[in-house]
This record gives C-alpha cells, sequence and structure tokens, in this order.
C-alpha cells in the first residue's frame, strides 16, 4: 500500500488542474469511479473524490466532508466543492493540454468538466507577490506523517485528504505597500525570507504558523501560482493525513479565533475551496477498495 506519489514530489515546472461533476445517474456511479484506474498513476496524475461522489457510492470515507465556508470582516472564504479533482504534473504545457484532453474524453458519459486551471513555478517556487511559498513544509518522513493516512488499515491506508483554493491577487494594491509594510503582511523579509520576530499578529506567518497550533497543524503544502489574461494569483493545494490543520489553519486566517483575520486579505481573496480524498495505490493502480461493495 503506498500514497500517490505525486503529493509528496517536488512542485512541477507545470500544472493544469481539472475539476468535474459528476452527471451520470446514481446506478452508475460505481463504473464511472471504476474508470479512474485507467487513468491515474498516482504520479504524473493525482486525483481527488469529493464528498458528493462518495455519497453518489453510498460509502463513506471517515474525515472527508464538504469544504466549509466562513466569513471574515469584508471577505468571504466561499466553499466550491466538486465530485473529482485532477492535478496534472509535468514539465511541458502542452503535453498537460493532450492529457487533459484524453481525461475528459474518457470522462464524458458520466461527468462534466467544471474548471480548468494552468498553473507554472516561478523563480524558486514562489508567489507571484516575490515571497517563498512552502517555507515550513515538512520533508522526508515528516511530510510523510503529516501528508499521509496511517493506521486506519487497507483501503485508507496511503490516502490522502487534500484542501484547495484559488486566490486572485490584486497586485496594484500591493504594489501600493512601502516594503516594510509587505514584509509585515507576509511576515517575513523578502530580502532573506527571514521570519520577522516583531511582525505584527496580523502577519500571515503569525496567523498560519503549523507549529503554534494544538496539536500541530502540519500539511503538505503544493501551491503553484497561475495567471490568466491581466488576472493571477495562487493555487494553494495542501495535502494532510486530515483535513482538521487546514480548517484549524483557514479559521485562523478568517479571524474566527480572535478577531484578528489575516493581512493577506488587504490584497487577495479565494474564489474557490473544496475538500477531496486522494485514493492510495497499490500494485501501481489507484486502490478504490475503500469504495467498493
Amino acid at each position: 500500500m503506498s500514497s500517490q506519489s505525486g503529493i509528496l514530489a517536488p512542485v512541477p515546472k507545470h500544472a493544469r488542474y481539472l475539476v468535474f461533476s459528476f452527471e451520470s445517474g446514481l446506478s452508475n456511479a460505481a463504473e464511472a469511479i471504476a474508470s479512474l484506474t485507467d487513468i491515474v498513476d498516482g504520479e504524473n496524475t493525482v486525483v481527488g473524490i469529493g464528498p458528493s461522489m462518495i455519497s453518489a457510492l453510498n460509502k463513506e470515507i471517515p474525515g472527508l466532508r464538504p469544504f466549509a465556508s466562513m466569513v471574515g470582516p469584508g471577505f468571504d472564504v466561499p466553499a466550491t466543492q466538486h465530485a473529482l479533482w485532477f492535478w496534472l504534473r509535468g514539465d511541458d504545457r502542452g503535453e498537460l493540454l493532450h492529457r487533459a484532453r484524453e481525461i475528459e474524453q474518457i470522462l464524458e458519459m458520466d461527468f462534466q468538466i467544471q474548471e480548468v486551471l494552468d498553473t507554472f513555478m516561478y523563480l524558486d517556487s514562489r508567489d507571484l507577490t516575490g515571497y517563498v511559498d512552502g517555507t515550513e513544509n515538512p520533508e522526508g518522513e515528516k511530510a510523510f506523517e503529516a501528508g499521509i493516512v496511517q493506521g486506519q488499515g487497507a483501503g485508507l491506508d496511503g490516502a490522502s485528504f487534500v484542501a484547495v483554493q484559488q486566490w486572485t491577487h490584486d497586485f496594484d494594491l500591493f504594489d501600493a505597500m512601502t516594503q516594510e509594510e509587505q514584509d509585515n503582511t507576509i511576515g517575513r523579509r523578502i530580502s532573506d525570507n527571514e521570519e520577522l520576530g516583531d511582525a505584527p499578529k496580523s502577519a500571515h506567518v503569525k496567523r498560519a504558523a503549523q507549529e503554534n497550533y494544538d496539536p500541530e497543524a502540519f500539511m503538505v503544502r503544493r501551491s503553484m501560482p497561475w495567471a490568466e489574461g491581466n488576472e493571477a494569483g495562487l493555487n494553494f493545494v495542501a495535502f494532510g493525513k486530515s483535513l482538521d490543520a487546514f480548517e484549524m489553519m483557514m479559521e485562523r486566517m478568517a479571524g474566527l479565533e480572535d478577531g484578528i483575520p489575516d493581512a493577506l486579505f488587504k490584497f487577495t481573496r479565494p474564489i474557490s475551496g473544496g475538500y477531496y480524498w486522494c485514493p492510495p495505490m497499490k500494485d501501481g493502480k489507484l486502490d478504490l477498495t475503500a469504495l467498493k461493495s
């Protein structure tokens, strides 16, 4: 039993994300989901299955739930849950395009494509603001412990949960800040990526510091920038052994704990949000044992 290896692999040069709704009858759900075994290799193509699809199969995955929308002062954290989520990883945008088209053709009888998003690595894996993304990401064995389900039995061990949010940045607002204001918003200096000890309580680093939660809220983040026309931002992707760590972090960022929202909301907003279960692999194939009768 193993995980989809792309989850713990380094961020690729390019990626394409696909989300689908389930459009077929409930009687076709088992056959529809079985087609994923011919599509997903777990390394270059990673898949997550949403709560509605699990429900269509009359099954339950412990820990999986719909994304929880939230409201903060002057902003919304929306939920845009779907049936399937794909992360296509690669080095060539053309190859990703053709792989995506093949997936759509295989699934078209039962699923309807809802969103397509292309992302890319910027510099040395930075956000488009220029700040390093994922500085405190766990690595090696710690990444496996944080991101992969263990001790729940066959069909569940090796799985992962993923939280996905597309954020759109207002670069005019960000550029209007002084360098000091930008650093205080993030909580790190852009010049050397050092954390600011005297950063305000609203700084993103203070809001999202994974070691400051009880229990610690470590996740394996695999976020990548996106740009379409004049719009751009970050596609936030975080894998975990459960969804609890992300949910605790998002609640604190929204200011639900202490009334202090994350300073990120000064210039960026999430425009989507979904939770998905990423099945394990077995003998080189997607293991859907947990979803079978």
